[in-house]
């Protein structure tokens, strides 16, 4: 039989065990839909989705309009997940607006993003990676 101490000295790690069950279960469900399940850098332009893409030496042009930037809602609830955000939509020099654009308040501080499904960046973008 347990002690009244040797109870009471067990209730700790108990706990400390549901609390990391229920936080292991808590992670997001995702219901396929990526543009909700994440919150990703994620732009809209002429119909497009564009994604940032990290390590772009890149060099931004002419301005092209503006971009939408959606609201991001990483919570998953029913509440308001913020109005959506516009910027400025540049050329990418050397790489066609159906590829990528930068986006920014002015060229300079402009964010490198592409238009791209699944892990594989097209070839105009990865040449600008690798430096070729």
């Amino acid at each position: 039989m347990m002690s009244w101490a040797g109870r009471f000295a067990s209730l700790p790690l108990v706990a400390a065990m549901m609390v990391s069950a229920v936080a292991c279960t808590a992670g997001s469900s995702s219901d396929g839909d990526e543009e909700s399940a994440s919150c990703a850098y994620r732009v809209k332009y002429q119909d497009r989705t564009y994604r940032d893409v990290a390590n772009v030496k890149f060099v931004a042009g002419e301005e092209l309009g503006a971009a939408t930037i959606p609201p991001c809602d990483d919570t998953g609830g029913q509440d308001e997940a913020g109005a959506e955000a516009t910027e400025t939509a540049y050329v990418v020099d050397g790489i066609s607006p159906e590829v990528a654009i930068a986006v920014g308040d002015t060229p300079a501080e402009a964010k490198f993003v592409a238009s791209y499904s699944g892990n594989k960046l097209p070839p105009e973008i990865q040449k600008l990676i690798n430096g070729s």
